[in-house]
């Protein structure tokens, strides 16, 4: 599994998404992606608690921790490499969370417009 080249939607460099905890499909801090991330696990999401609630409600239950995994569940605030189609349909929603331009693999692109992304940047990117 290679991950495709790091770079961000703004076309810089990829920048680290989160750590405490863990995120990306190769759990190494940043959203990078790979022909077997079928997820497109490429959108730096930052944890609202609407958000969190709107997943857990439409089947992938982010907050609630998993032990057994490892997972310790996600709080608002926390940073996460979030699956660009679930970061569509809560936007689509009204309830798309914050989002970390610099941590956002090109590659969300191909499911998410940079336009709606850009709606969702924090404030600092915006």
């Amino acid at each position: 599994m290679e991950p495709d080249e790091s770079i961000n939607v703004v076309g810089g460099e990829l920048a680290l998404c989160g750590t405490d905890p863990v995120t990306g499909f190769f759990r190494d801090g940043h959203c990078n992606t790979c022909a077997a991330d079928q997820g497109s696990h490429t959108v730096c999401a930052i944890m609202t608690a609407e958000f969190l609630a709107f997943s857990k409600y439409v089947g992938n239950d982010l907050s609630t921790p998993q032990p057994a995994f490892g997972f310790a569940g996600l709080k608002p605030g926390d940073p996460w490499c979030l699956c660009a189609g679930r970061f569509m349909q809560a936007a689509e929603e009204g309830c798309g969370p914050k989002v970390h331009l610099a941590a956002t693999h090109i590659r969300a692109l191909d499911v998410v417009p940079l336009d709606v992304l850009r709606k969702h940047a924090l404030e600092s990117e915006g």
